[in-house]
């Protein structure tokens, strides 16, 4: 059931920030509250190559030769996804675009529809912050739960609480790869952030708070 709430663009949001800084809670938070569609990136192209659209049959080809999909295929995808109703009164883009060359195409597709990205929501938060939120993070594999050695540790150091069974780390949960997945971000998605402020759409939220009092920011930020 969606919420209420009155969100002063069209809906069209980007969500930038980079892993670990809490877009993935806030998501699912926004999407109900404001009616608009989420576009996660991954999922996105996993429903096309699922579906076996012709720009799905396009990707799954890139894939299954270990290449990357490319900028206009992605585009593509998402262009075909915010067509659907459930994206007719916005959606939330997440994980895309990466690069500056991005968002420029993703820009010029949208305008062909008639409308542009109206507020890219940044998730600032410092590196050693996220290291500890993301280091600590501990998943029950198959239900989904998850804990952490800090701020929500299982009742039995390394099993779940319910099932007795052994929680798992992921493998994108350690520092080595924490550390390769933000100089990605620094380095490519940083200029995004500027090019993005120079339209002037640009919106910053301190995203080391609690969940609730990120929460509280990003509704403030959607309802200015």
């Amino acid at each position: 059931m969606c919420g209420i709430s009155n969100m002063h663009t069209n809906g069209d949001l980007l969500l930038s920030g980079p892993p670990g800084s809490g877009k993935g809670t806030q998501s699912p938070i926004i999407k109900d509250e404001y009616c608009i569609c989420h576009l996660a990136t991954e999922d996105v192209l996993r429903a096309a190559v699922a579906a076996k659209t012709p720009l799905g049959i396009k990707a799954k080809e890139a894939m299954d030769n270990g290449q990357l999909v490319s900028d206009d295929l992605v585009v593509g995808i998402i262009d075909e996804a915010v067509k659907k109703p459930s994206c007719q009164k916005g959606f939330i883009l997440d994980g895309f675009p990466r690069t500056v060359v991005q968002a420029q195409k993703l820009d010029e597709m949208l305008e062909k529809q008639g409308t542009k990205i109206d507020k890219v929501l940044n998730f600032a938060i410092d590196d050693a912050i996220l290291e500890e939120r993301i280091t600590g993070r501990w998943i029950h594999p198959s239900s989904g739960r998850t804990y952490h050695t800090k701020f929500a540790p299982p009742k039995a150091l390394g099993v779940d609480d319910v099932t007795g069974e052994p929680l798992i780390q992921r493998k994108d949960d350690t520092a080595e790869v924490l550390k390769s997945r933000l100089e990605a971000f620094h380095k490519q998605t940083e200029p995004v952030i500027d090019y993005y402020a120079k339209k002037g759409v640009f919106a910053g939220v301190q995203a080391e708070k609690p969940p609730r009092e990120v929460t509280a920011e990003v509704q403030k930020v959607l309802s200015s």
